[in-house]
C-alpha cells in the first residue's frame, strides 16, 4: 500500500515525538512542550473523538504506542490543542476532552486524609486535589458532564462508570453530595440527584 502525504506526516510527527524522550521534563517524564514555541505550525487530521478514541484521516489510530506517545506533546493554547515539538505544532480537533478517565482508586494520604487517584485511557496517572481538581457541567438534557484535570490545561472527561463509582463515594454537605481527595472538596451535585 502507498504511503499517502497524511499518513508520512503522522510518522513525521511520531518520529520527532520520539526523539524527545530523553529531553522530558523531571517528574512526570513528559517533554517540556509549554516551553516550545516553534515557528512553522499548521493543522494535521487528528480527531481525538467524545470516547477518546484517536483518529487520522478517518481512520482509528490503532497503535496504542503512537496515541500513548502524542498525548505527552499535547498542549492547550487559547486558539486550540496541538501536538508540540521543537519543530513545529499541528492543531488537532478534540470532539470533548483530549483524555477519559477511565478508573479511580480511593486510597489514604497523609494523616489518613482520602486520596483519589485516577488512570485516563493513554496510561496517565492523576491524583484529584488543589491542582488536578474535578469539575462537573450539566448538559442540555440536565446529564452530567465531570471533567478531571490532567495537566496545564488539558483536561479528561470522567467516564460514566468511574463517575458512578465517584457518587457511591461521596458525602453529602449542605444539600450537595462531593468527595474529598488531597484536603480538597468537589461538588458532584445536588444529594437529591443521587
Amino acid at each position: 500500500m502507498a504511503e499517502t502525504a497524511g499518513n508520512s506526516k503522522l510518522e513525521g510527527v511520531a518520529e520527532a515525538a520520539q526523539s524527545l524522550k530523553g529531553g522530558q521534563a523531571p517528574g512526570r517524564g513528559l517533554p517540556p512542550v509549554h516551553l516550545w514555541n516553534p515557528a512553522h505550525s499548521g493543522e494535521i487530521d487528528i480527531v481525538i473523538g467524545r470516547d477518546g478514541g484517536w483518529r487520522h484521516e478517518g481512520a482509528p489510530i490503532g497503535r496504542e504506542a503512537m496515541v500513548r506517545l502524542f498525548s505527552t506533546i499535547l498542549r492547550k493554547d487559547p486558539d486550540g490543542i496541538w501536538l508540540v515539538t521543537p519543530a513545529e505544532k499541528l492543531r488537532i480537533t478534540v470532539e470533548d476532552a483530549p483524555f477519559v478517565a477511565v478508573r479511580v482508586d480511593q486510597a489514604a494520604g497523609e494523616a489518613g486524609q482520602p486520596v483519589l487517584r485516577f488512570v485516563t485511557n493513554v496510561g496517565d496517572e492523576v491524583e484529584a486535589g488543589p491542582d488536578h481538581a474535578i469539575r462537573v457541567e450539566t448538559d442540555a438534557s440536565g446529564e452530567p458532564r465531570p471533567y478531571l484535570h490532567v495537566r496545564r490545561g488539558l483536561e479528561a472527561l470522567i467516564a460514566r462508570p468511574v463517575f458512578y463509582e465517584l457518587v457511591e463515594l461521596a458525602v453529602e454537605r449542605d444539600g450537595r453530595l462531593g468527595v474529598e481527595s488531597h484536603g480538597a472538596w468537589f461538588e458532584l451535585g445536588p444529594a437529591t440527584a443521587a
